[in-house]
């Protein structure tokens, strides 16, 4: 490959992609000081499928808490959603809290006080979120913070040397220290970079539509299985399908034309049901696929492009923006040169377990969402299970994140989840200290050592010390820049084990 026009700039990082996981990850390289460079294939952030009710998301802990640390969660309207909820939300004494699978669980059987270390009243465990306006917001900060998105220009090729990226677009080309694919399920970054892209085949051809619909009452608003998949009607004309083809109209990439809509919607619904004008149309399928890897070489992948699966209860974006969350301080510190010895290996380490469990949590849904008399009799004894304590606790956590953590050593069962936004004597939060990205050692005992130690770390480490209202029966906490405790001590602190933690995660 030969560039016919040479890079203008070169950048620490270039992302391919500017959806929600690209503009969050160019947001956490640029609150360090790196800098970015997005390339996005769409000329236009705006696309209809964005727009209510499909582009509505629901947020999870992990999400709301990445963004409030931030201070983008304040940017969001989420007061208006939540006096105006989207129509799959039931209000009342059995509000619905989520489903699994379309069978909802209530607020009322979740027992949050299982949570032990989770604080009342510090972040909401799940939000409804509109997908333009939360990259609208993810762009604008990127912005403000020197990021340069160039829309119109797709990486079609790269290739890598000892210390750099050359990128290629069209006829031009970029250079950078550092290449993101977070380009979607098609992504070409991994398409390109070799990437082995394993999993599971579809079962199913989704559909989503905005149809004129002749005779509206034939259809039945909310979520209806049927002998022969699946409908929901979340609006009069907004739909949902799953037709259990095996994905074969998806992979067949055929037009949707109106004909075939009422065919399958008939078929589906089991009624005769008159379409009379067909808006938009897309379709997707249930195909769950994860790379082996995540890193090769100077090039990473992130959101859809490292892991897809049938979109069921928006895990995928909460899902992605849990990697650049993850990847952000990491990739940062290395071209800082403040990175220890495997630490953006510990990317592909923490984040691909992760992405295991997702993948399989949706094709558990897949598996009861099937058309036949076994699925139906097993979903009866889950929607049972989802109407006790227990069972609705259970997928409450695994559906809102709550139960999210990583493998870190450490004798304390807070190490490896994310800190408790503890409020401090002064009423400030520790939520409301992570705003510039960097780690924090929260010292509630005024403690020499350790004061000594985020000194020689001052550079990455912001030292808060004083008294809280809910120490959890903690005496310190050393909290990496992604808000996940990296140690905790329940006494008085042991200089050699912070220091052997601070060594895994910050070098001086």
């Amino acid at each position: 490959m030969k560039a016919t026009q040479n890079h203008h700039f070169s950048y620490d990082v270039i992302i391919s992609g500017a959806g929600p996981v690209g503009l969050f990850l160019a947001c956490e390289l640029a609150l360090a000081n790196c800098s970015v460079l997005i390339l996005e294939k769409a000329e236009n952030p705006h696309s209809p499928l964005k727009q209510l009710p499909f582009g509505i998301r629901g947020l999870t802990t992990p999400t709301i808490e990445a963004l409030y640390r931030r201070g983008l969660l304040e940017e969001l309207e989420v007061p208006k959603r939540l006096k105006k909820p989207h129509a799959n939300v039931m209000q009342g004494p059995r509000h619905q809290a989520g489903h699994f699978a379309g069978i909802p669980f209530h607020e009322v059987d979740v027992d949050t006080s299982r949570w032990e270390y989770r604080l009342p009243g510090s972040t909401a465990t799940h939000l409804i979120a509109e997908l333009e306006e939360l990259e609208t917001v993810l762009a604008r900060r990127a912005k403000s913070l020197g990021v340069t998105i160039k829309r119109g220009l797709a990486v079609t090729d790269f290739y890598q040397r000892e210390d750099r990226v050359t990128v290629q677009s069209g006829d031009q080309s970029f250079q950078g220290k550092w290449l993101v694919g977070c380009d979607g399920g098609r992504s070409v970054v991994r398409k390109q970079g070799g990437f082995e892209f394993a999993g599971t085949e579809p079962e199913f051809t989704g559909y989503s539509i905005k149809v004129d619909i002749a005779d509206p009452d034939k259809l039945r608003p909310g979520r209806n299985l049927t002998e022969a998949g699946m409908y929901f009607q979340s609006q009069p004309g907004y739909l949902l399908m799953q037709d259990f083809d095996g994905g074969a109209f998806h992979h067949s990439q055929e037009p949707v034309t109106l004909e075939h809509v009422q065919e399958v919607l008939r078929r589906i619904s089991n009624t005769d049901v008159s379409i009379s004008a067909l808006q938009m149309a897309t379709t997707w399928t249930d195909r769950a696929r994860q790379t082996t890897t995540y890193r090769n070489g100077r090039v990473f992948l992130a959101g859809d492009a490292a892991h897809i699966h049938a979109p069921l209860g928006g895990q995928g974006l909460n899902l992605g923006l849990g990697d650049a969350m993850n990847l952000g301080w990491k990739l940062a510190a290395t071209i800082r040169g403040k990175a220890p010895e495997g630490l953006l290996d510990s990317y592909e380490a923490e984040r691909h377990p992760i992405g295991v469990q997702v993948l399989d949590w949706s094709r558990a849904q897949v598996a009861l969402m099937r058309p036949d008399p076994s699925t139906r009799a097993l979903r009866a004894v889950i929607r049972d299970l989802l109407d006790t304590r227990d069972g609705a606790t259970y997928v409450a956590g695994r559906v809102w994140g709550i139960q999210t953590h990583y493998e870190i050593a450490g004798n304390h069962p807070l190490v490896g989840h994310s800190v408790p936004n503890i409020e401090l004597e002064d009423g400030s939060r520790i939520g409301e200290q992570m705003r510039d990205g960097r780690g924090i050692l929260l010292d509630f005992g005024s403690n020499l050592s350790l004061n000594l130690l985020a000194s020689e770390y001052s550079d990455q480490v912001t030292y808060v010390t004083g008294r809280a209202n809910d120490l959890f029966g903690i005496s310190a906490v050393l909290i990496r820049p992604d808000g996940i405790i990296a140690w905790v001590s329940a006494s008085e602190p042991d200089e050699q084990s912070i220091r052997q933690a601070a060594a895994l995660w910050l070098a001086r």
